[in-house]
């Protein structure tokens, strides 16, 4: 039987989530910056959804890794 105190990850995964969350709130920074029109300069249409899509893998890997 598992033990019940064991955390579901280990200590590399929460470290890729926090880094994830930060890859996030950088990109959705970065579109909120963007001095154009409804966003449709660089930084809001190109720079920062990828920045989001970066973040999203990164938390995708760190929850699918085994821990250690």
């Amino acid at each position: 039987m598992a033990d019940k105190n064991q955390l579901p990850f280990g200590k590399k995964n929460y470290i890729l989530m926090l880094v994830g969350i930060g890859i996030l709130i950088l990109g959705f920074t970065l579109m909120s910056l963007d001095g154009e029109e409804y966003g449709f300069g660089l930084l809001g249409i190109t720079i920062g959804p990828i920045t989001v899509m970066i973040g999203f893998i990164v938390e995708f890997f760190a929850i699918l890794s085994k821990p250690e």
